[in-house]
């Protein structure tokens, strides 16, 4: 079964579990997911079985959506509630002081990743280099932070979202809260993802793969037997012919193709849309 649907991971189980579990259900040997929650973590995950595992990286999933809970105080290497060492009590703070910290987010952002994160390092995850005790130092990164929204103080717990871009660490913004506001530790206490570009939740309908697109449509002009047998493609015969990844409509199927140096290439041959 040929299938691209969003499915929703619940906290506590990993994101490789829950795809098992998706394949029991489905009775599907062949998938796959894109966007690796971890298991702290819960929302949208896009899953694709059979050849529909192939478009991930053709599909419109950024800017992503998350919602998370800060709890200032609290002392974690993994920057959540896994490994919580110590929490200090802390006075409240002005609200608007925590909104000036969120918004502050916003733009283009360098910092460090979290040292429990899938980073890797001479071959090895950051992750259980972490767990294994050893020390080492990641490089920083830079995420684009488009928007950021204080939804709820209650303290010492901060509720914000933020819309960023791919592989953007929320844990991390969690951390750069703390410190913006002059506290020491904060981790998160809860985390969702709302939204990975246009893809939400909604019951694991099967997505509609022709509007779940990121690269422009192309239209070949030229018989529809060479697409049909995969043979090669004539640049003239297509519509667009500047340099670019493009998608073919072929009525029940589509192709992705890429045209480079005046040269036409397959990226995917055809793949059914049912």
């Amino acid at each position: 079964m040929n299938r691209l649907f969003v499915a929703y991971k619940p906290s506590g189980i990993g994101s490789n579990l829950f795809l098992s579990k998706l394949k029991r259900k489905y009775n599907n040997k062949k998938a796959g997911f894109s966007g690796t929650l971890d298991p702290f973590a819960k929302g949208v995950l896009l899953i694709g079985f059979g050849t529909h595992t192939k478009l991930f990286r053709f599909l419109n999933k950024t800017p992503k959506v998350y919602r998370a809970t800060l709890w200032l105080g609290a002392k974690s290497d993994s920057l959540d509630t896994e490994m919580i060492e110590n929490v200090e009590v802390l006075g409240e703070l002005q609200e608007q002081e925590i909104l000036n910290a969120v918004k502050s987010l916003e733009g283009e952002l360098e910092y460090e990743p979290p040292i429990f994160s899938a980073k890797r390092i001479n071959g090895q995850r950051a992750y259980d280099l972490a767990r294994a005790g050893k020390e080492f130092t990641l490089n920083k990164i830079n995420s684009t932070i488009y928007e950021t929204k204080l939804i709820h103080y209650s303290h010492p717990f901060v509720t914000f979202e933020a819309t960023v871009s791919e592989g953007t660490y929320i844990r991390s913004l969690g951390r750069i809260i703390s410190q913006r506001l002059g506290v020491k530790d904060g981790s998160l206490s809860a985390l969702e993802r709302l939204n990975e570009g246009q893809f939400k939740y909604d019951g694991e309908k099967a997505l509609d793969i022709k509007k779940s697109l990121n690269i422009p449509l192309n239209f070949y002009t030229g018989d529809a037997e060479n697409i049909k047998y995969g043979r090669v493609l004539a640049l003239e015969d297509l519509e667009i012919q500047e340099s670019g990844t493009y998608w073919l409509d072929n009525g029940d199927n589509i192709s992705i193709v890429t045209i480079q140096e005046s040269q036409v290439k397959y990226e995917l041959g055809r793949i059914y849309t049912c």
